[in-house]
């Protein structure tokens, strides 16, 4: 159990699958104090939901290896309420007070997360009679139609405020995906059979259950039971699909959605990272263990791959830390290519702690770099926090003798009232640099001998070398 909340708690930080599959942005540095575990921060950069990540998590040997369960259901979380939340705010004022994510969905809805879900760019003008050039919901509706994923109806209305029912639903949806199923059995989910599905859609129902979607999708029973969909479960739905499908709307919506299969590479890390001394942008490399196609071209084992660090939270007080690493390039002799996107899982199959001489060469550099580190933060956070305290300070009693002199006695006072003030702030904020940075200096000097004593406390946070990962994409 406390693994699972390590792991999830590292892996809230990005998904896999949102609107699209670029790559991440500049790190953003986050303020901190000299030694931010005192305090409860953290000081660390985030990255997004477009990056291929595993977690230096708890290391687990082979007969116990745990893989980052739920990473999916995750994904797909953040993708639906992101969905849902800007669907609202598209809105006019008065569907956004009533919007309920657990009512059925419309047909408005449904184009709206098809269209920017999927990012629908070709839009020609429809001339429904009911889609005004002010309806909220306008260009979405154009897109979804011109992509051919959705439809109008013969007397040139696309009725955007009726509910779509299910049988509807789950036909469009399978009209964009290319999977294999029975067209003419009754569709069952979980041994149940799935109402209000007429026969017609019977061939629609069974490709959206044979991919695999709609158990991403919240409250089964309700999706068996209703004959509507919520807004809800269809933005669920199609997070699912953007995970574990390669979607090309290039020529258009139908069949825009192909289902990969997922492929297992395992590597051996070439050097230790950890979340105690690790950056990000840190580079490394591993050796495959094993052979593996990758886009056509076979990689043999030996093959190297490189990666990057992405992200960095420094242990600390009951926080055990995390390091997030990023694969970019597969390479071997003259053949190289990307590594993929989209990762699914990853896990430690055998455990590795660094030898002792290995930690009893790096411990005084490590030790002796940390601890500067933290002194020469506080020194220099000491410095700014006088500095524009004192600056502060002059402004005070600049405001109160200006004040005064152009006879607004009382503000002058309020002034003067308010240099004590600052002088307050400025001592706590003083103190309590000092406190941390004290502190973090001892804190360093006991975790760099904990680590030369009984280095495996250190695995919760590291991935070390001949560590073997499993990785699937």
């Amino acid at each position: 159990m406390r693994f699972s909340k390590e792991i999830l708690t590292a892996v809230s930080v990005f998904c896999l699958t949102s609107a699209a599959f670029a790559g991440h942005p500049a790190p953003t540095p986050i303020q901190a104090y000299a030694h931010p575990t005192l305090f409860g921060s953290q000081g660390h950069s985030l990255v997004t939901t477009e990056n291929d990540v595993i977690i230096g998590g708890k290391i687990c040997k082979p007969c116990h290896a745990k893989t980052i369960e739920n990473k999916q259901n995750v994904v797909v979380d953040r993708f639906a309420k992101d969905m849902l939340k800007d669907m609202k705010g598209k809105m006019d004022a008065r569907r956004a007070d009533l919007f309920n994510p657990k009512m059925p969905v419309l047909r408005s809805e449904l184009a709206y997360i098809l269209a920017d879900g999927l990012e629908l760019k070709d839009v020609k003008a429809n001339s429904y009679t009911d889609v005004t050039a002010e309806y909220w919901a306008k260009d979405q509706i154009d897109r979804a139609l011109t992509a051919d994923v959705m439809i109008g109806y013969p007397d040139s209305t696309f009725k955007p405020d009726q509910p779509v029912t299910k049988a509807e639903v789950l036909a469009t949806f399978a009209k964009m995906m290319d999977v294999s199923a029975d067209k003419n059995a009754a569709p069952t989910v979980d041994g149940k059979a799935v109402k209000y599905v007429p026969k017609w859609a019977y061939g629609a129902a069974n490709e959206v259950i044979a991919s695999g979607i709609l158990n991403k999708a919240p409250d089964k029973d309700k999706l068996i039971n209703d004959e509507y969909l919520s807004k809800e479960q269809v933005a669920y739905m199609l997070g699912a699909m953007k995970s574990g499908f390669v979607i090309d709307t290039s020529n258009g919506g139908v069949n825009c959605a192909t289902k990969y299969e997922p492929i297992a590479i395992k590597i051996k890390l070439s050097e230790r990272i950890s979340a105690r001394t690790s950056n990000v942008g840190d580079t490394f490399t591993a050796k495959t263990t094993e052979d593996v196609t990758i886009a056509g071209t076979c990689f043999p084992a030996g093959s190297t791959v490189k990666g990057v660090v992405s992200s960095v939270a420094r242990p600390g007080v009951k926080k055990p830390g995390y390091v997030e690493v990023k694969f970019e390039t597969i390479k071997y002799g003259d053949n190289c290519a990307e590594f993929p996107k989209k990762l699914s899982c990853a896990q430690a199959d055998v455990l590795k702690n660094p030898n002792i001489i290995s930690r009893l060469l790096g411990a005084p550099f490590s030790m002796a770099g940390r601890v500067v580190g933290v002194a020469g933060r506080t020194a220099s956070s000491g410095v700014e926090v006088v500095a524009n305290g004192l600056e502060e300070y002059g402004d005070n009693w600049s405001d109160a003798f200006c004040d005064t002199a152009s006879l607004h006695p009382l503000k002058g006072l309020k002034s003067v009232g308010s240099s004590f003030i600052t002088v307050g702030k400025g001592v706590y904020n003083v103190v309590k640099l000092v406190g941390s940075g004290v502190f973090g200096v001892c804190y360093e000097f006991v975790d760099e001998v904990k680590y030369l004593i009984v280095p495996n406390t250190t695995n919760d946070s590291s991935l070390n070398p001949d560590e073997e990962l499993t990785i699937i994409y």
